[in-house]
């Protein structure tokens, strides 16, 4: 019985061995990661040189367009007396909370419009017309009907989203293959099980691809409904800039805007490479 015990005691408390191969694959597939984003550096770098160099030799106005060196410095300025990063956070949980809606509504619905012809037939020509109506022009409407207030704004990006959201879904259970359909109908999978094993799987890369353009719509809807009626958020700081003549610091909040769309895309498509990482590498070109 001792001996037992010392053996199950001694089974316990034995470390458990490093992966380390496990560890180095993960590096070497961050150092390729980053060493294919390395490529587009020199065609930025070209860019800042000339926006640097138009306004510096007379080209450009620099009170209508301060060098690049003027816009980062105003930049960096902005954010660590923390007066830009409180409108960044305002728009972020904006644009956020009505993608959020958009992808428990239009998620789902997609799928009923998806999976059910008879569902799509009765919903389709509403959904149509809603989609093809312009997100900026009903934002007028928005404002009348909930005020100045978040819920406008919000209900805006969710309506901005959902159609990415919804037609991808829709697009991706359309397009699985009728044969894993019928082969787990042939084996009497059940309804439940062959939405959860079969459609979803092989619906989720359409739906991520979806949700990479809601996002961007997102943040495009959420600056624009700041422009015309908030009182903090990045797109009020970038209207409010250039209404006092701010040029640095509108600049600064444009700039401020590009990197904040760059992270977020770049996140989805981390995202969207765990979430369909059995499809293997995507997104190489044909030549190379």
């Amino acid at each position: 019985m001792s001996e037992e015990l010392v053996a199950t005691v001694g089974t316990a408390v034995k470390p458990r061995s490093f992966d380390f191969s496990g560890f180095l694959k993960q590096f070497e597939q961050l150092f390729d990661g980053l060493n294919k984003w390395s490529h587009g550096i020199p065609l930025v770098l070209i860019f800042f040189a000339v926006w640097e160099a138009l306004p510096r030799f007379g080209l450009i106005d620099p009170l209508f367009l301060p060098t690049f060196s003027t816009t980062i410095k105003t930049l960096f300025e902005l954010t660590f007396s923390g007066k830009l990063l409180l409108h960044v956070l305002v728009s972020l949980q904006r644009a956020l909370f009505g993608f959020g809606l958009a992808v428990l509504v239009a998620v789902p619905l997609g799928f009923l419009m998806g999976w059910y012809s008879k569902f799509e037939r009765y919903t389709d020509l509403l959904m149509q017309g809603l989609r093809n109506t312009s997100t900026f022009a009903l934002l007028p409407i928005f404002l009348l009907l909930l005020g100045l207030g978040e819920s406008s704004k919000v209900a805006i990006i969710f309506y901005g989203a959902s159609w990415q959201l919804l037609m991808n879904t829709i697009s991706g259970v359309k397009s699985v293959d009728p044969i894993y359909i019928k082969a787990a109908k042939s084996m009497g999978v059940s309804d439940k099980d062959l939405f959860l094993k079969v459609i979803l799987p092989a619906s989720i890369p359409s739906i991520v691809i979806g949700a990479r353009l809601a996002a961007k719509i997102s943040l495009m809807v959420v600056i624009a409904a700041e422009m015309i009626g908030a009182k903090t958020g990045l797109g009020f700081f970038i209207q409010n800039a250039q209404f006092n003549f701010m040029v640095p610091e509108m600049y600064a909040g444009i700039l401020a805007l590009a990197i904040l769309g760059l992270v977020i895309n770049y996140l989805l498509v981390w995202f969207e490479k765990k979430a369909t990482y059995w499809k293997g590498e995507a997104g190489s070109g044909i030549i190379g």
